[in-house]
């Protein structure tokens, strides 16, 4: 897909980047068939400049509930563009994030999918509809999804193995 970003430069002046974007394999039945049993929300460490017109092409069915920018992610000692999951919530027992980098979820480890980095050379990728589709749909069956995460991925032990100790989490 071919899509359109623009920016402004240092002096205010609109900049236009063409950007290639590769959608992974099943993104729109993943996206489609997800929204009908969760609430979509785009939470990226991208600035809205850039990511806003990518998203818009692959959201054309808007699907996705909202829509969060780099301005919503925060900074801590260990990392900066951290999504902290309190901005959409305090009741972590239904929040899910999956994303292909752990450390955007250190705040709320019991809360975060990691999955694997895609690329557009891969001959083979299932990782939307073959992994994160049926354990999304198994969470969506819990009354608190941090037991099941934890069970399956181990987040916190994770994160003490490189360096970042347990952060305590709201209930």
């Amino acid at each position: 897909m071919e899509c359109i970003s623009a920016e402004k430069d240092a002096e205010g002046r609109q900049r236009v980047n063409h950007v290639t974007v590769f959608e992974r394999p099943g993104l729109h039945e993943f996206l489609q068939r997800t929204s009908e049993f969760a609430d979509l929300i785009l939470f990226t460490a991208g600035l809205e400049g850039y990511a806003k017109p990518l998203v818009d092409r692959i959201d054309a069915h808007n699907r996705l509930r909202n829509r969060l920018y780099r301005p919503s992610t925060v900074t801590t000692e260990y990392r900066e563009h951290v999504k902290d999951l309190s901005c959409l919530s305090k009741d972590f027992r239904r929040i899910v994030i999956v994303d292909n980098n752990p450390y955007s979820f250190l705040l709320q480890p019991l809360n975060g999918i990691p999955c694997l980095t895609f690329s557009a050379g891969q001959p083979v990728d299932d990782q939307l509809m073959g992994v994160i589709f049926p354990l999304l749909k198994h969470l969506s069956l819990q009354n608190d999804v941090r037991p099941a995460l934890y069970e399956t991925f181990h987040m916190p032990e994770w994160f003490q193995r490189h360096g970042i100790p347990q952060i305590d989490q709201a209930a």
